[in-house]
């Protein structure tokens, strides 16, 4: 939820504010003044004295009218509150709009209007009535947009008028928000892949057992933290409150790759390939982290999300809900990448211990299969979802670009991938399933072909 601070409104303090009301004549205020100007010009040349009278009138009523309004005094102050500051692709958020009038004199008849780029829909107008001193008034409005990215909402805009509909003037308030549109998420089933262990696990029972009293490391306290985690011997060390840390285990991690390469994907719009491959990674990431793991988001380019923390993944349970927002947002506006290998990916992941890897690949040619196959060696166990972006642009994969993906598919599974391809219009949630069963196929097959051998992770999703 988001808030858009109060903004007040003074018509009359700027300096050019007059000729800005004279700007703000209506159709009606300017045939007014040239009627009256006209007739006064031939009342002079005909000599007739109740013609200038007439002319008189009718040039300064509009005149009058511009003075009043620029002389109101009246505050009129504003608040924004979008209900949810966050929400998926294709859902709708609502905006609450608040007027409040802090001056003592009633306003008149104003007209509200949001300024909301139009891809949120049409430009919101609201018509409020008198408005009492001290009194307010509400309105909502709802937007919605099928493409992700972050929208400004803003600035709000008050139109002022006469009861003559003489002028009008435009005030505008500086607060503006902004609407954060994230990708489209779906849930996932559970499922065991090789190589993934649950995020809290015996390893971490045997090192807590392990652990005895001299080998904590004690942290300065944090707000929310347990008062029994307390460790009293280091707060009179250190005169100030410690506590202990044996009790933040050790999560297993997971690292989600996302290839964002322009060459890699066809195709534009809410259904494209790259849409698609976006939604994934968003939902593997939620997936992840509402499964204890330490998650983060990694693209084609060497970007890592969150950048800081242990090793660069989200840390503890509170760490984790800030970084799953941060790592939504990003996805919110990510975008198509210049580059054309995975190489700086690789190489954020030749050190090793990353856990399990979860990739979403655009078309691979040899060389970049090549470069993903090693990336398998670095990882504890790696799923890899490959998307036929030929099949995304034409409904359906021809024969050389469907032996194309084979080969591609071969290759990384060879090298120890669990590799599924993607065609269009197939749910996640089906392929992730799918992609548990091949996983056991695989992890019963190294299995039964070595025996006594253990991979850096054990255990399975539940």
């Amino acid at each position: 939820m988001a808030t858009g601070g109060p903004a007040a409104m003074n018509d009359g303090d700027d300096k050019g504010g007059l000729r800005a009301a004279l700007g703000g004549l209506t159709t009606r205020g300017r045939s007014f003044l040239a009627a009256g100007i006209a007739a006064a010009v031939c009342a002079y040349v005909l000599g007739q004295g109740d013609l200038l009278r007439v002319g008189l009138l009718l040039a300064t009523l509009p005149l009058v009218c511009v003075a009043v309004l620029f002389r109101t005094r009246y505050r009129v102050a504003g608040t924004r509150r979008l209900s949810p500051s966050r929400v998926p692709a294709g859902t709708e958020a609502r905006v609450h709009l608040r007027m409040e009038n802090v001056s003592r004199l009633p306003t008149g008849l104003l007209m509200l209007q949001d300024r909301v780029p139009y891809v949120l829909g049409p430009r919101p107008r609201f018509v409020l009535d008198r408005v009492e001193a001290g009194g307010r008034r509400e309105v909502s409005y709802r937007v919605r947009s099928d493409l992700r990215g972050r929208y400004p909402l803003g600035p709000l805009q008050l139109q002022l008028s006469d009861p003559f509909g003489m002028c009008e003037l435009t005030r505008s308030f500086s607060a503006y928000d902004t609407l954060v549109v994230i990708p489209r998420t779906e849930p996932l089933p559970p499922v065991r892949l090789a190589g993934e262990a649950s995020g809290y696990g015996e390893g971490r029972q045997r090192a807590l057992a392990l652990a005895g009293e001299d080998d904590l490391i004690p942290r300065g306290y944090r707000h929310g933290d347990d008062l029994r985690r307390v460790h009293w011997r280091s707060t009179a060390r250190y005169g100030e409150l410690m506590v202990r840390r044996e009790e933040q285990p050790q999560r297993a991690r997971c690292t989600v790759l996302l290839d964002t390469r322009r060459i890699a994907y066809q195709g534009t719009g809410p259904d494209s390939a790259f849409e698609w491959a976006v939604s994934g990674a968003a939902s593997a990431l939620l997936h992840m982290l509402e499964r204890g793991f330490a998650v983060r988001l990694l693209t084609d380019d060497g970007s890592s999300v969150p950048a800081e923390g242990e090793g660069g993944f989200a840390g503890s349970t509170h760490e984790s809900a800030d970084s799953a927002g941060l790592m939504m947002d990003t996805l919110a506006v990510v975008d198509h990448s210049d580059g054309g290998g995975l190489s700086r990916a690789y190489d954020v992941l030749r050190g090793g211990n990353q856990g399990l890897l979860v990739a979403f690949f655009g078309d691979l040619d040899e060389e970049q299969a090549a470069v993903a196959a090693r990336m398998r060696q670095r990882s504890g166990g790696a799923v890899a979802f490959v998307l036929d972006s030929d099949a995304w642009v034409q409904g359906e994969s021809h024969g050389a670009a469907l032996a194309g993906a084979a080969e591609r598919l071969r290759l990384l599974r060879e090298s120890g991938w669990t590799a599924v391809l993607v065609q269009p219009g197939t749910d996640l949630a089906e392929l992730w399933q799918l992609a548990g069963q091949q996983s056991t196929v695989t992890q019963s097959a190294l299995s039964g072909g070595a025996t006594g051998g253990t991979t850096g992770f054990t255990g399975g999703w539940s």
